[in-house]
């Protein structure tokens, strides 16, 4: 059997509709790839499907879905055991232009410093950005930059960004032999940013390749499972936090991030929604005591000063923060702040 250079893992839960469409985009791409589709627990015959219309993709098969961390975790070890070089993560809801993965592999070729390469990740309609890289603000809230704008060519430059996109990057398998994989407590959401925080850590650089690029049909699958988003989103950006940022920058963004997180919470409440979300805070107390052997780790083992990564935050909130935004603004006016 020949060593594939690259592999291209796939996490499947339930998503039998578009496995097709997004499988017939990744087997036709101008770059040679091994396609690796982790079977998630699905109860939709997506098994059965895959089965009998692509033999040619490597399955793994999980008896129970968990989550895209440990899902896609599950296909990376099948592609280190096949001696990939790199490893893409693409979602089952999302389509690759021909030359997406070509892209990306001659970024990491051409940058031995790049540890993971994100694409120009775009909405159903071609029109309107999903993600051309994801940042880490002083609020301590990520966001994917440029979601929701119209694409009129505005992200073309390729740069160093903050952090992937899970949906549709290349990981270089040597930085993931150094830092780990997807920690799979975050289930789903923002562990994408958890890895590249820990790749900035380490001294590995996040690369944008605008020439990449892919459509995908966003909340696809959160959108099947009632307050999975509120839950998810309250364990793990405290989660995200704790782990990864310095300790020196710690006092810096705790408050902001305090008065953030409660925010989320009590619009958390008025959606009735507040039982969820004061879950998923509790199991984010919970995960502090547990991780703490691994912060420590990360911490101790990173190559890069508190400065730089400092410098490579955004100074500002998310564009979407309209209520923080609003309530900062206010908060200006009453100390006489422009």
């Amino acid at each position: 059997m020949t060593t594939p250079k690259t592999c291209v893992v796939v996490p499947n839960w339930n998503g039998k509709d578009t496995l097709a469409t997004c499988l017939d985009s990744l087997l036709t791409q101008t770059e040679p790839a091994t396609v690796v589709v982790v079977e998630n627990g699905s109860t939709d015959g997506s098994l059965e499907f895959l089965q009998q219309n692509y033999p040619q993709v490597e399955l793994v098969v999980n008896k129970k879905n968990l989550g895209f961390a440990g899902g896609v975790n599950s296909g990376i070890g099948r592609a280190i055991e096949l001696g990939a070089q790199y490893v893409a993560l693409f979602n089952n809801d999302a389509l690759a232009d021909k030359k997406w993965l070509k892209e990306l592999v001659a970024c990491l070729d051409k940058n031995p410093e790049v540890g993971i390469a994100t694409c120009k990740l775009l909405g159903e309609d071609g029109k309107h950005i999903d993600s051309t890289g994801d940042y880490y603000t002083v609020w301590g809230l990520p966001y994917p930059r440029g979601r929701g704008e119209e694409d009129a060519r505005q992200y073309d430059k390729q740069m160093d960004v903050f952090a992937a996109s899970g949906g549709a990057s290349l990981y270089r398998v040597s930085m993931l032999n150094e830092i780990g994989l997807f920690d799979e407590d975050f289930f789903a959401y923002y562990e994408d940013v958890d890895i590249s925080f820990r790749a900035q850590l380490a001294g590995w650089k996040v690369a944008y390749v605008p020439s990449a690029v892919a459509h995908h049909a966003t909340g696809t699958t959160s959108s099947k499972l009632k307050g999975f988003t509120t839950y998810q989103t309250m364990k793990n950006q405290p989660l995200l936090f704790y782990k990864n940022v310095p300790r020196s920058l710690r006092g810096k963004i705790y408050r902001r991030f305090m008065l953030a997180h409660t925010l989320f919470f009590l619009r958390a409440v008025s959606r009735g929604q507040g039982w969820v979300a004061l879950q998923g805070d509790a199991k984010a107390t919970w995960l502090f005591f547990t991780k703490w052997s691994e912060r420590r780790r990360i911490q101790k083992s990173r190559k890069v000063s508190d400065e730089y990564i400092w410098s490579i935050l955004v100074h500002d909130l998310p564009p979407n923060a309209k209520a923080l935004r609003s309530l900062r603004n206010k908060w200006w006016k009453l100390r006489g702040k422009a």
